[in-house]
């Protein structure tokens, strides 16, 4: 049971590093700003891999 007094902190504290990384990384990274487009972008000829036919 003395192992618990160890492993419950370290999961608290590994949890909310986690937490806190998701939130810096919304907030400053813009990596989530444009979630349409990459939704529309796979069904998109644009960019296919054949040549194009002349």
């Amino acid at each position: 049971m003395n192992i618990l007094v160890v492993l419950i902190p370290v999961t608290l504290v590994l949890g909310g590093g986690g937490l806190w990384a998701f939130i810096w990384t919304v907030r400053n990274r813009h990596q989530y700003d444009d979630p349409k487009g990459h939704s529309m972008r796979i069904l998109s000829d644009r960019y296919d891999d054949e040549p194009k036919q002349d």
